[in-house]
């Protein structure tokens, strides 16, 4: 059963304290477990930096064989038979965010999107999941791939494996800006922090 969205409200509301929850976790150690394991625990998530850019005018250097990140992103859409992309992005609309648009929410994939309260977003088609996360390209948004408990806990959905989340992250609100402090043995086991600036 999906979380009511006046449950979500809290956890909204709770958002701007997080980097207070990472300093109480770094000085209380048992408070960092257990925020680490209701949280963090069983984790998979990657950051895909952003796609290069030809330069007018400049010298092009011999392309090499790589896989552009949103050909990343595009391949799990097209695999996915279950999409639910949210009408607003929580961290940004949480801090009041000024710089980037806050209704480019979470895309979410797989059999779990049918748990998540509809009043949250709506279930996409590819073609929709493709130009939401063109849209956030665009808006100079990262997407961030992976398996996240804290997705699961939030919205009441489950089990873990069953929810993949592509966020489109800015780098003055996204919620993994505070994992290091929050969960460091977490963030060293994820191949690519947000940076400071995306």
């Amino acid at each position: 059963m999906s979380r009511p969205v006046w449950f979500v409200k809290i956890i909204q509301a709770a958002f701007p304290t997080r980097f207070h929850v990472a300093a109480a976790a770094r000085r209380t150690p048992w408070f960092g477990k257990l925020v680490n394991r209701f949280l963090f625990e069983g984790d998979n998530v990657i950051y895909l930096p952003k796609d290069d850019l030809i330069r007018i005018h400049q010298p092009i250097a011999q392309p090499e064989e790589s896989v552009l990140p949103s050909e990343i992103a595009a391949h799990f859409i097209e695999e996915a038979n279950h999409l639910f992309i949210m009408d607003k992005c929580l961290c940004r609309e949480a801090d009041d965010c000024e710089d980037y648009p806050i209704d480019i929410g979470c895309l979410f994939m797989g059999e779990a999107v049918h748990q998540i309260n509809p009043r949250l977003g709506h279930h996409a088609t590819r073609e929709e999941a493709h130009a939401h996360l063109m849209r956030a390209r665009e808006a100079g948004l990262v997407h961030m791939i992976g398996r996240n408990r804290i997705d699961n806990v939030w919205m009441g959905v489950g089990p873990l494996g069953k929810l993949l989340t592509i966020c489109n992250c800015c780098p003055c609100c996204c919620l993994w800006r505070v994992l290091p402090d929050l969960c460091p043995p977490r963030s060293a086991r994820t191949s690519r922090r947000c940076p400071a600036s995306l």
